[in-house]
């Protein structure tokens, strides 16, 4: 398509990878926007990042910049970075030869599959008809050429954008293999784009679902971060469910969301419908708070179990549950010590918050994580009810409370209920002899 016929202009481009693919071009090298941007562009949406490709290797790439570095094994990259602008330049990828025809130690250097079919490796390069090919989806094959301002279209991107349809390239079952991810990533653009999966590549998923857990548990983090940090967390949620993508990424999770009516169901989409509001009304949202939303109930179910067959008590048996269901989930998602710090301080917060006597209620008041373990609360006392709606009230009254009302508040909660663990100082002692 030449200019006339697209509504791509430079002016949707950002300075800086324009600066990437002049640099390229006047080089001598071929230079392209793909991908994403490319997509977000004709869809009326601007893009957040730009991507770059072309036929230089990584090494040439980074002869030309040098605010360049290499990234990754599995698929070697250049990074140019501009202050907090990256743009991302890969070349193009080619076809992998036949393990039967070349099987020796430079191949094996350059690409590699799992016994799953799963790409470890992937450094053949190609050209940018077979680039194409080894791109995921019809919508992100379509490339921007910087020397004349056209778009070429290799695989039928601007009809699956009509047709509002998420489609793989080639046979979709053999492309999952590859890369499981694309499952996930075919969700999330459904989601996103407000398109559907198409019955030809929605079919193998149900199937190939399982392969998620041969992802390092690292690189699902970061897909579960854009998942469910879009701003359409509960439709993402319920897609993924749909293709039965949420089990292998919460396997403790997963089996207590098969009642749709059930207090686990109504708490994890109560969570997401604040994340989403938060997220599009431009407040702050953070990862630790979904993660400890989502293994609230299976670290209950562990507290129990080990309270009945290890005969702990109550407090012993939360701090070993905390460690175990932590444990467990990152087995399968790596999340970084510095939210799985707040995580338990949340989860710790959600027992202290019935000790409201004496001082106690000022230190959770004056508590870094306070906040977030109150809205925590709000969202339980909603799904349950009962003594936890009460509970959600104290607290939501004593933090707008002046100092009077507080001491009053907290005199009224000891004479209602000293009788349940309230005791004074004196009755503490009741019945002790001195020695």
């Amino acid at each position: 398509m030449p200019r006339a016929e697209h509504p791509i202009s430079r002016d949707d481009v950002s300075e800086n990878a324009l600066k990437v693919l002049y640099r390229l071009s006047n080089a001598g090298y071929e230079a392209y926007l793909v991908g994403g941007c490319v997509r977000d562009i004709l869809l009326g949406k601007h893009p957040k990042d730009f991507d770059v490709t072309t036929n230089a290797t990584p090494e040439q790439i980074k002869g030309l910049f040098r605010n360049c570095r290499l990234i990754g094994r599995r698929f070697r990259l250049a990074h140019i970075v501009y202050g907090r602008e990256v743009i991302e330049v890969a070349t193009f990828r080619g076809h992998h030869q036949e393990e039967s025809e070349e099987d020796n130690e430079q191949e094996s250097n350059l690409s590699k599959q799992s016994d799953h079919g799963q790409l470890l490796r992937d450094n053949v390069f190609g050209s940018i008809e077979e680039d194409a090919q080894r791109r995921d989806f019809t919508i992100n094959a379509m490339y921007y050429n910087i020397a004349d301002f056209s778009i070429t279209d290799f695989a039928g991107g601007m009809a699956a954008i009509k047709a509002k349809e998420i489609a793989l390239i080639g046979d979709p079952a053999l492309r999952y293999r590859e890369d499981p991810v694309r499952m996930l990533r075919a969700v999330r653009f459904a989601v996103k784009l407000n398109m559907r999966i198409s019955d030809k590549s929605a079919k193998p998923i149900l199937e190939l679902a399982p392969l998620l857990a041969n992802i390092p548990a690292a690189r699902l983090f970061e897909e579960i971060l854009k998942l469910l940090l879009s701003g359409q967390g509960l439709e993402t949620f319920r897609l993924l469910c749909q293709y039965h993508l949420f089990e292998p990424l919460f396997p403790l999770l997963a089996p207590m969301l098969k009642d749709q009516q059930s207090r686990e169901v109504r708490f994890v989409e109560q969570v997401l419908i604040n994340t989403d509001n938060r997220i599009n009304t431009g407040q702050r949202v953070t990862p630790a708070f979904i993660f400890a939303a989502f293994l609230w109930y299976p670290l209950e179910e562990r507290v129990q179990q080990l309270m009945v067959e290890g005969g702990l008590t109550h407090f012993d048996a939360f701090n070993l549950a905390m460690n175990d269901v932590l444990q467990k989930q990152i087995q399968r998602i790596m999340i970084p010590k510095r939210f799985t710090i707040p995580i338990r301080e949340i989860w710790q917060l959600q027992t202290r918050m019935s000790k409201r006597f004496g001082r106690r209620a000022y230190q959770m008041l004056e508590h870094p994580k306070f906040r977030a373990a109150y809205d925590f609360l709000l969202v339980r006392s909603e799904v349950e009810g009962g003594q936890l709606l009460e509970l959600a009230e104290w607290w939501t009254e004593f933090q707008e409370a002046d100092e009077d009302a507080r001491k009053t508040m907290l005199l009224t909660l000891r004479n209602t209920e000293s009788g349940a663990g309230a005791p004074s100082r004196n009755r503490r002692y009741r019945g002790k002899k001195k020695v």
